[in-house]
């Protein structure tokens, strides 16, 4: 299907219970099991809900990736993809990234041991020299916010894949409909979906998309551990309520 096609039905399958055309907002915080330990996918509203799967679907359809997990922000799902790694691993990051990200690197994850280089990523040589042994990721935005530096996103990826890192690209500024990372060879897209794939500036989110299964499985596991998933929650928690969830997936 086309890109249209697949924005406006793709997770949007009709309600089961009653036919609606139309996802509806499932706001609850648990679901009733048949037996212990048999339910319908569905337990608790942290680990997992259907309106969030729903745009989760959508998403991964629209990054041509086989999974997708949503976030509270985008701040929330970057946290998320770098708590992958361990103490000792090094990051090179792309040298005019969102504030919110420099902060994220520099003012927290180095606290419990990440370390982390900045490299013009237009310049592959520059890429080149700042990875080490211990690299483990190379994290670009492409275009940068708000600068609007371009990175060749194959290229990027050609040269950490032959050192062994994992490639992790910010697409929020130029979306799915644009550019799609993982079809140049990255690893993961991460998005803000405040900006441009909600459209707005009435929600605020993030997601994370890929395809490798294990690497999945490690996240699946990290959205609720970290309790920064999209639900209906108290206002200071930071989450997202799952109206904003729906609102997401209706753009």
């Amino acid at each position: 299907m086309g890109f249209a096609t697949d924005a406006i039905h793709v997770g949007q399958e009709p309600d089961p219970a009653t036919g609606a055309i139309i996802v509806p907002i499932y706001q609850t915080s648990t679901y009733v099991q048949e037996e212990l330990g048999k339910n319908k996918g569905y337990e608790y509203a942290r680990t997992s809900n259907p309106t969030r799967s729903a745009l989760e679907r959508n998403l991964a359809c629209l990054e041509g990736g086989r999974y997708a997990y949503a976030f509270a922000s985008g701040m929330a799902a970057t946290n998320a993809l770098l708590s992958l790694f361990k103490s000792g691993d090094h990051v090179v990051a792309a040298h005019n990234l969102y504030g919110g990200t420099f902060r994220l690197f520099e003012r927290v994850l180095k606290n419990f041991g990440l370390t982390f280089s900045y490299a013009n990523t237009t310049r592959l040589e520059d890429v080149e020299k700042a990875i080490r042994p211990n690299t483990r990721l190379v994290f670009v935005e492409t275009p940068t916010n708000p600068i609007m530096e371009i990175t060749d996103i194959a290229a990027v990826a050609g040269v950490a894949h032959r050192h062994g890192a994992l490639v992790a690209v910010d697409n929020t500024f130029m979306s799915p409909y644009l550019q799609r990372p993982l079809d140049f060879g990255a690893d993961v897209v991460i998005h803000s979906t405040t900006k441009y794939l909600n459209g707005h500036s009435d929600g605020v989110g993030g997601v994370v998309v890929l395809n490798n299964g294990s690497l999945a499985e490690r996240l699946k596991f990290l959205q609720p551990a970290r309790s920064r998933t999209p639900r209906r929650c108290s206002r200071t928690s930071g989450s997202v309520r799952w109206p904003r969830v729906w609102v997401a997936s209706r753009r």
